[in-house]
């Protein structure tokens, strides 16, 4: 093993922040600092490097608890306004699930459906401030008495409110094509036929786990961008597949990690947290997500300082192969090629357009930077990293 010359820890880097001293760049900026400096001298310089990204994230939700009611309920059914929420938790506890379309939507009967509100647009009002309207009904027990509650609410109102998402920040993802001759419309946005269009996720060279390929600084504990405030990395994400194929730079090449992240959702924002109606699939919530990557050594330095045009990802049909589980790669194409607006697949041109938002992405990293440089924002050691095939 190659003996690395720079070596820091988690701890040397936040007294560093304490005191103000620590050298906090983006993983923009980054780039530019190891190509002038190299690997060494670069991971000598930076003790921070900030990463970000913004789209649509499924696999979100929040757990809320409405507090107790008089007489008491056992609330087994949930609606926040007209949506509805797990209630299978405890007696006001309930989960709502960002997906969640809103009770009467006639989904894709009218095809393609607009699914204009759901669970995701809920936790934006929420966040915003705005009333939403609390129905609730239990089947009645000698403790919890009530059979209905209903009443309007805002988050202050409710005792407790965690943003908690098990899924987040995919480590690369498909890019979608359609191969067909009829437009279809998928989670990855509208796509027109014979491949004339291509959608794309992820904020590329920006995007946090492309920023520490193989988890080294990332696990239970880490502290985070979320939604505008500060939360935490709760566990590996479902789905978390570190054994994905991988460039020699460490870069997975396909769908690989995930996250599940967790925090005060009575602290976020909807600038960072909002609502999306996906034509003809259904409702989402948009994320806001940012992980400062300490330098440990010159690795992880050259880890931060990779460009789009190293990062590579897969280009799939949704027409037919994907809806069938179908694996069949069409192409690979880089994020430079996807961020240019055009890729070329089995000699076809095709334009392409991203669902994240690679400027909510740089805001996001900057954000992240002022907070640290401030001395606001401390890393948080993880307890535990999460699984990887590292080298």
């Amino acid at each position: 093993m190659k003996k690395l010359k720079v070596t820091k820890t988690i701890q040397e880097i936040n007294e560093k922040i304490r005191q103000g001293k620590a050298v906090v760049v983006t993983a923009e900026e980054m780039s530019d600092v190891v190509a002038r400096h190299g690997d060494a001298d670069a991971a000598r310089k930076v003790d921070v490097v900030t990463t970000g990204t913004y789209s649509p994230m499924c696999s979100s939700g929040a757990f809320l608890n409405f507090g107790h009611t008089a007489p008491k309920i056992r609330a087994s059914k949930v609606w926040l306004n007209d949506v509805p929420a797990y209630g299978g938790v405890a007696a006001v506890d309930c989960y709502l699930g960002a997906t969640e379309v809103v009770e009467g939507d006639p989904l894709n009967s009218v095809y393609p459906g607009e699914f204009n509100y759901g669970g995701g647009h809920v936790i934006q009002d929420l966040v915003a401030g705005n009333v939403i309207r609390l129905r609730a009904e239990g089947y009645g027990t000698d403790c919890y008495p009530a059979r209905r509650h209903e009443r309007n609410i805002t988050l202050q109102d409710l005792r407790d409110a965690m943003l908690f998402n098990p899924r987040n920040a995919y480590q690369n993802y498909n890019c979608a094509v359609n191969v067909s001759d009829k437009t279809i419309y998928t989670y990855m946005g509208m796509l027109r036929p014979r491949m004339a269009n291509a959608n794309f996720a992820t904020s590329g060279q920006l995007s946090p786990l492309f920023n520490d390929p193989y988890y080294r600084t990332i696990g239970i504990g880490t502290r985070i961008f979320l939604g505008g405030a500060q939360g935490f990395v709760a566990w590996p994400g479902t789905q978390h597949n570190p054994r994905a194929a991988r460039g020699k730079n460490g870069v997975p090449r396909e769908g690989a990690g995930t996250i599940a992240v967790v925090g005060n959702l009575k602290e976020m924002s909807p600038e960072w947290l909002a609502g999306a109606s996906i034509l003809g699939y259904g409702v989402s919530l948009y994320v806001g997500i940012g992980i400062p990557i300490p330098i440990l050594d010159e690795e992880m330095a050259r880890y931060t300082a990779v460009r789009d045009e190293e990062i590579f990802t897969q280009v799939y049909d949704y027409s037919m192969d994907y809806p069938k589980g179908v694996a069949k790669s069409l192409g690979e194409v880089s994020y430079g090629e996807l961020r240019s607006g055009q890729i070329v697949v089995n000699g076809q041109k095709i334009s392409t357009a991203p669902l994240s938002s690679y400027f909510k992405a740089r805001e996001i990293a900057g954000l992240l930077k002022e907070w640290i440089e401030r001395g606001d924002f401390l890393l948080g050691e993880p307890q535990q990293l999460l699984p990887s095939t590292s080298p």
